[in-house]
């Protein structure tokens, strides 16, 4: 006989969780930072397969450390943060690949644009916190053609190429409270 687990929810705790990427810029890598997002896990720590994410990122907190660089990322040639004040990822399919990895499928849009993407998620554990608050880790890591998704002004070189580079490296680092 087989017991059903239930699926327990969990929010992102954004005080200790972070979305940053990196792309090329001339030369050189520029970073950034997103500072306001949330999300939802619905975990089933017996059969992770069966569990599920939603992650919503607010455009308008993008922070690359420069007021005119953020001020033009925020405006129409890139993320266009008045008509699409949020990027987010729905997941449709989890795959174990290890005992602590998972190919996490899913619906990531940015701007009006979604594409199929898969992300490999480590999960890094479950504690409970000195107030009794049980929480659950998990980082990811995925480059994606910032192009696929509609963000594509650049500015080209006297010397050849182009401003900006196409691959964005997005790094994901969350903590999520049982709710």
């Amino acid at each position: 006989m087989t017991t059903a687990t239930a699926i327990r929810t969990f929010q992102i705790d954004q005080a200790h969780s972070e979305a940053v990427f990196q792309v090329r810029h001339l030369i050189t890598k520029v970073r950034g930072r997103f500072s306001a997002f949330s999300g939802e896990i619905a975990f089933d720590e017996a059969a992770p397969e069966r569990s599920s994410v939603a992650f919503r990122v607010e455009t308008a907190s993008i922070d690359t450390n420069s007021a005119d660089r953020d001020a033009h990322l925020r405006s129409d040639d890139f993320f266009a943060v008045e008509r699409f004040p949020a990027l987010t990822f729905v997941s449709t399919a989890i795959a174990r690949r290890g005992e602590t990895l998972f190919d996490v499928e899913g619906d990531l849009t940015i701007r009006d644009v979604t594409r199929r993407v898969t992300l490999p998620v480590s999960f890094l554990g479950k504690a409970t916190d000195p107030w009794g608050a049980e929480k659950l880790a998990f980082e990811t890591s995925i480059t994606i053609n910032r192009r696929h998704f509609g963000l594509n002004w650049n500015a080209a070189l006297e010397t050849g190429g182009f401003l900006v580079g196409d691959d964005v490296k997005i790094d994901v680092s969350v903590q999520a409270a049982a709710q």
